[in-house]
């Protein structure tokens, strides 16, 4: 909607108020936290651009409808000359590899894109020429809010796992909820959820008065990604042997929050982007 023409404007939202699925194809198989090192490429060639390459990791591969593609148009110009494209799917010459084997989030498709020479017409470029890089991270800034409303319901789901667990199970003649050692890992759960929730809901505020959020979004991911972690890990260890087992779904839990730390921007690399931002100022 940002960087959208009018005419696109009025094609996909009206595909997205449909419940047409999209998806993001940045990542490469050897571009993934250096997402300005991709090779896809675009040529232009009279009104359409040729594009060739593959991307990795893409969410919704294989059953979304409309995919935004990042590609150089200009190769030379570094991160300057990345460009979007609207692809949808049945392009010819566009073709989705098979589903990831992943260790968690396994309800959500992952799979690689390959392009040979598929023909996008020139209408399909998302903004100007040389402006998908800056489409690219907008997107990711609005990703990472994203990931802090995934980790406050992760957690939420393994405390109710956890608590509801500590009530009923007896050891040493009463409920281990009744142990300090408990109680306090639950109190810990709670206090991370709540600390999730108030960052989370700060930068969907920024981010909805238009105001400036990168570093807020940056936080928000970084902090709450470990926070779940942390819990889901918690939950398994009041779980005992019972965590450790697929009968109960905290072991779920665990895998899936493990996805928080990686996509959208790996902690490692958002804590560089806080820290240089920070002190540029």
């Amino acid at each position: 909607m940002k960087f959208g023409t009018n005419e696109q404007k009025k094609k996909y939202m009206r595909i997205a108020a449909n419940e047409g699925i999209f998806a993001f194809g940045l990542t490469e198989p050897d571009a993934g936290s250096d997402a300005a090192g991709l090779k896809t490429t675009a040529k232009r060639d009279g009104d359409y651009y040729v594009v060739n390459g593959r991307k990795a990791w893409i969410t919704n591969a294989g059953v979304a409808d409309v995919y935004i593609v990042m590609a150089k148009t200009s190769p030379e110009k570094g991160v300057k000359g990345i460009s979007a494209f609207i692809v949808e799917k049945g392009t010819p010459g566009f073709t989705v590899c098979s589903d990831e084997e992943k260790m968690g989030m396994r309800g959500s498709n992952t799979a690689g894109l390959i392009f040979e020479d598929m023909r996008v017409p020139k209408e399909n470029m998302l903004g100007k020429e040389g402006d998908g890089f800056k489409i690219a991270m907008v997107s990711l800034d609005c990703a990472r809010i994203s990931i802090g409303a995934i980790a406050c319901g992760l957690s939420e789901h393994a405390l109710e796992i956890a608590k509801n667990y500590a009530k009923e199970r007896i050891a040493f003649g009463k409920p281990i909820s009744n142990f300090q050692a408990i109680q306090f890992k639950i109190a810990d759960m709670v206090i991370g959820i709540e600390n999730m929730k108030l960052i989370t809901y700060n930068v969907a505020e920024k981010y909805a008065k238009g105001e400036e959020f990168t570093v807020d979004a940056a936080c928000c991911k970084v902090y709450a990604g470990e926070t779940c972690c942390r819990i889901c890990d918690e939950a398994i260890q009041i779980l005992g042997g019972n965590g450790y087992s697929k009968e109960y779904p905290a072991e779920r839990l665990y895998r899936d929050a493990k996805l928080l730390v990686i996509g959208e921007g790996t902690s490692e690399i958002l804590r560089m982007l806080i820290g240089r931002t920070t002190l540029a100022d």
